[in-house]
């Protein structure tokens, strides 16, 4: 299944013997090594022990706010010319690209990526989630990005898309704080049930039933790993406490979540 199913091992914080983050499942995607690693690198492969969160099987690794190597396509922020689909590019993706890249620029911005990026409703995912994944894959901090950085991004969102179909059960196209709860579990991280309804209420479209939609879902998860990334780097000890000024907390955030 995706990812691995069973109940994950017991280990210490961070991947020894048990510990405050959990344990991440022992074979993403249910197999013994996972897949390969894509042109990007780390940008949307998942891994065992992953750079954020608690290094959930299957759960995407893109690095939030960093990059991977360059594509094998060429050099990335080059865009490549329409016809043949460049090794290394998501098929899928291509097409999508070319749809939305109205101006035939070869690059895409936060409005012609809003048009290739929808719920299972067929909504439009929302301005922050987009401008989340945009500014993860812009290595030249232009606010857009070409083939090769869309073809990046569309590997990274199907693979929580996957993750995201997997606990919406009953193909309402949200998960409720029940399922939510069920997937953080999954993916090693050791929060309350309580905490989960909580991000739900948070994140609910207003007027629907209570539930997070996939682009919420990708949004939520993305920034708890940095966060969890940015807890790590200050509990030194590893005990799942730590002590931070004011200042300190502002700045993570701003880092992180900004």
């Amino acid at each position: 299944g995706y990812p691995g199913g069973g109940n994950p091992p017991t280990r210490a914080p961070y991947g020894g013997s048990s510990g405050p983050y959990g344990p991440p499942p022992s074979a993403p995607y249910g197999g013994a090594s996972g897949p390969p690693r894509g042109p990007y690198g780390g940008y949307g492969a998942p891994g065992q022990g992953g750079q954020y969160g608690p290094g959930p099987g299957g759960v995407p690794g893109g690095p939030y706010g960093s990059y991977g190597g360059q594509p094998h396509g060429g050099p990335y922020g080059h865009h490549a010319s329409a016809g043949n689909i460049p090794p290394g590019v998501n098929p899928e993706a291509y097409q999508w690209f070319h749809t939305v890249d109205t101006d035939r620029s070869g690059f895409i911005n936060l409005r012609e990526l809003k048009q290739a990026l929808v719920n299972s409703n067929w909504s439009a995912f929302n301005d922050e989630t987009c401008l989340m994944m945009l500014n993860m894959f812009d290595k030249t901090r232009s606010g857009q990005i070409d083939l090769f950085g869309f073809s990046a991004l569309w590997d990274y969102m199907q693979r929580w898309r996957a993750m995201f179909q997997q606990y919406d059960r009953d193909h309402s196209g949200s998960i409720s704080g029940t399922e939510l709860h069920q997937a953080l579990t999954q993916m090693g991280y050791h929060l309350s049930p309580q905490f989960s309804e909580l991000l739900v209420r948070r994140f609910s479209v207003q007027g629907a039933r209570p539930g997070i939609q996939l682009d919420h879902f990708i949004q939520v998860c993305t920034q708890l790993q940095s966060m969890t990334q940015a807890f790590r780097e200050k509990d030194t000890s590893m005990t799942g406490n730590i002590r931070l000024s004011y200042e300190d907390f502002l700045a993570g955030a701003i880092v992180r979540l900004m």
